[in-house]
């Protein structure tokens, strides 16, 4: 029974019952369903028949057709065989926006193969066309803005900073803090991840706002979000502030939080993840300063330098 003949097809458990009634009506998910119209979509525009696919994914045309209809809660395996098949990414199967138009398609066609560098120049050509003022070259210069894990130095390094530069000094989290009502920890824990993002937003917005001139200390996973990292690497001058990972929980704890020492192994190997999985990102940013490599004021030292270089000031 198919669809292209207009008749229903029936919803089936995962032992292959079929269900009726209220029970069918539970296993059409509103993502299975839009996941079978993207099943669809796909195999239309290929102009493949449910059975050509069923067979290239050595699929049964039954169970192709169930998960077409929205019915059919298919594996990660099942679905990768209809993405092959379909010659498309799981990515697009499961609802990537660069699918959802031929626009998208065609602009991620030209950008698929290129380099970090060229991928950096078109980003910022779209920042140029798209941002909300386009690219801030004046104020990106006198707001300078320090990323990276906690306990890089961004804190200890951005106050003086600031005084060297004449600037204020804020700390991002502590702006957050005071939009919220309550502590960092306390946001995720009652209002959860979403909540916090706009919170953060809403902080980086107002300080782009109100200082025409500042050094800002960032929350070390401000880069996960990409609307709000996007918005700070077009208004500030941003320096990574990298260190080795051993390093970083040793300044942790000198802070006063010997959270991470109590499972210092575990801690270690977490906090190697995290930065390898926002390295990629935390490099995007204008100037780095490895602070591992010095003293505090040998790493200020380098950092005053770097930094007024950076900006044609006097050093």
């Amino acid at each position: 029974m198919t669809i292209e003949s207009g008749l229903r097809v029936p919803a089936v458990d995962a032992l292959g019952v079929v269900l009726e009634g209220s029970e069918a009506g539970e296993q059409r998910s509103p993502f299975l369903v839009a996941l079978g119209e993207r099943v669809r979509t796909l195999r239309s525009r290929k102009g493949m028949t449910r059975k050509a696919v069923a067979l290239a994914a050595n699929v049964s045309e039954r169970h192709l057709a169930n998960l077409e209809y929205g019915s059919g809660n298919a594996s990660i395996l099942v679905l990768l065989q209809v993405a092959r098949a379909l010659q498309c990414s799981l990515a697009e199967l499961l609802g990537d926006v660069t699918t959802s138009s031929p626009e998208w398609l065609l602009i991620r066609e030209l950008l698929q193969g290129r380099d970090e560098t060229e991928l950096r120049r078109a980003r910022m050509k779209l920042v140029e066309l798209f941002g909300s003022s386009g690219v801030d070259a004046q104020g990106r210069r006198a707001r300078i803005a320090l990323i990276g894990l906690r306990g890089a130095g961004k804190s200890a390094l951005g106050e003086r900073l600031a005084r060297d530069l004449g600037y204020p000094f804020i700390e991002l989290s502590r702006e957050i803090e005071q939009f919220a009502g309550c502590s960092i920890s306390e946001i995720h824990n009652l209002y959860g991840t979403n909540a916090y993002r706009r919170y953060e937003r809403r902080a980086l917005e107002e300080a782009i706002q109100i200082y025409p001139e500042v050094v800002i200390a960032t929350p070390g996973g401000l880069v996960s979000d990409s609307a709000n990292f996007n918005l700070l690497l077009q208004h500030c001058t941003t320096v990574w502030l990298q260190a080795d990972p051993a390093d970083h929980l040793k300044r942790v704890a000198a802070q006063g939080d010997m959270r991470p020492m109590a499972a210092s192994r575990e801690a270690l190997e977490d906090l190697k993840r995290i930065l390898e999985g926002r390295s990629a990102f935390y490099s995007k940013a204008d100037l780095t300063l490895n602070t591992s490599a010095y003293t505090l004021d040998e790493a200020f030292a380098q950092l005053r330098q770097d930094v007024r270089r950076f900006l044609e000031l006097p050093v």
